[in-house]
């Protein structure tokens, strides 16, 4: 199992979805995906990518104006 953490923090929609998408596909089921956004819609997008592509989100935290999102690939 490899963890991995990506740092969109600055990036606007669509750019954190898609590159959250692009990293998904990339990692082996059980993976982990940690995704670190600033902008709002990342609330929105993120989680409705992981219901098209069945990945699982485990966690999301807010601080401030950064969004964490933990990720199992499925």
């Amino acid at each position: 199992m490899m963890e991995k953490t990506l740092n969109l923090r600055g990036l606007k929609c669509p750019l954190p979805a898609l590159r959250t998408r692009k990293a998904l596909s990339a990692m082996q089921p059980g993976d982990i995906l940690i995704v670190e956004c600033t902008d709002p819609l990342a609330g929105l997008d993120i989680p409705n990518l992981l219901n098209q592509t069945g990945d699982v989100l485990e966690q999301t935290r807010k601080q401030k104006r950064l969004m964490t999102f933990r990720i199992r690939k499925a």
